[in-house]
């Protein structure tokens, strides 16, 4: 299960908005079979592991990390290819919770295959955290905050410059995480400073783009920052306060958004087709979600640095008692060079 886990990441910004699929096809205690979903509307991860498997999947065990589909879609159902294949067990981290796709484990056991679901569910959940909660009850997109924090809790010095706190790894990690999500948000006063653009420059290129949200309460944006110049491309979403409107004028691309509160932005945003959202700045903004209990997911990369002063993460947050403090867990801690990052989820 575990190699099934790191198959389907190799399919990160290439499936949305379907979800990320890896299998294994294992025949007496050896992988003969490998496989991934690796581009929307493309071969699946079951039919393109037991391909590799070949004759060696009859009798053998299907190890996959999402219940095999039913229906036909853009691919044929996986069931029929596992029944076609002799497959005699099928070991499955997750049910599928799309009712269109769902009810292939009863199929397979009704046929006689040996079925064991749940192996490994909270990792294989985490890796479709986004998949998840768009099929969910939510009125806004998942959204997740990254911020580059340093040992003093600071995000940028007094001049409110950042340039560079996190290093090289680090900065080739953020633009692969870019690629995996709808849409990329920040405050308008790191856009205006950074004169940021917001995009995706990594190894990765996303099927579809990352669509920009640009969260302006002052009115800071104007025509010329460079975020716009290819906004007829990727979209930008701008979102202002009602009677606070930036003068950009109309932009082929610009949509603007009128709310009052994030929780009314998030909404709106989820209205026009944001089911989810990377916000990388700054720190006002991600406190203000942070206060809202508005964030699913936390990328904090940790970099070895003292400023003793600054502009501080996670800006206007409550303070509280340790007895009322807020505590989430870490689901992942890896290096990233001489940075650290940390994975934080509620």
């Amino acid at each position: 299960m575990q190699q099934s886990l790191a198959l389907a990441e190799r399919g990160w910004g290439r499936v949305h908005p379907n979800p990320l699929v890896g299998a294994v096809v294992v025949r007496d205690g050896r992988v003969v079979g490998e496989g991934w979903h690796a581009e929307y509307g493309g071969v699946h991860a079951e039919r393109m592991a037991l391909a590799a498997a070949g004759a060696e999947a009859r009798g053998a065990t299907l190890v996959t990390t999402l219940e095999p589909c039913t229906h036909h879609g853009k691919q044929p159902p996986c069931v029929e290819a596992i029944l076609a294949a002799g497959i005699v067990r099928v070991v499955c981290a997750m049910s599928d919770p799309n009712p269109e796709a769902a009810g292939g484990l009863d199929r397979l056991r009704a046929a006689g295959v040996m079925v064991d679901p749940g192996l490994q569910e909270a990792e294989a959940r985490r890796l479709n955290a986004r998949f998840l909660h768009a099929l969910g009850p939510h009125d806004r997109p998942y959204v997740a905050v990254k911020l580059a924090v340093t040992l003093d809790g600071m995000i940028a010095d007094r001049q409110g410059d950042s340039h560079w706190l996190s290093g090289e790894r680090a900065r080739e990690w953020v633009h692969r995480e870019r690629a995996g999500y709808h849409a990329i948000g920040a405050g308008a006063a790191t856009v205006v400073r950074d004169d940021a653009r917001l995009t995706v420059r990594g190894t990765i290129t996303p099927r579809l783009m990352p669509a920009r949200v640009v969260f302006d309460r002052s009115a800071q944006l104007r025509p010329e920052h460079a975020i716009f110049s290819d906004a007829a491309r990727v979209p930008v979403h701008v979102v202002h306060p009602t009677g606070a409107t930036p003068p950009i004028g109309e932009i082929e691309g610009v949509q603007l958004i009128a709310a009052d509160s994030l929780v009314e932005a998030l909404a709106t945003l989820k209205q026009v087709g944001v089911d989810s959202m990377l916000v990388e700045g700054g720190g006002r903004l991600a406190g203000a979600l942070l206060s809202d209990d508005l964030i699913d997911r936390v990328y904090q990369v940790q970099t070895p640095v003292w400023l003793g002063g600054g502009r501080p993460a996670w800006a206007g947050f409550q303070s509280r008692d340790l007895s009322e403090a807020i505590r989430w867990r870490i689901v992942d801690r890896r290096p990233l060079g001489d940075d650290t990052l940390l994975v934080i989820e509620r």
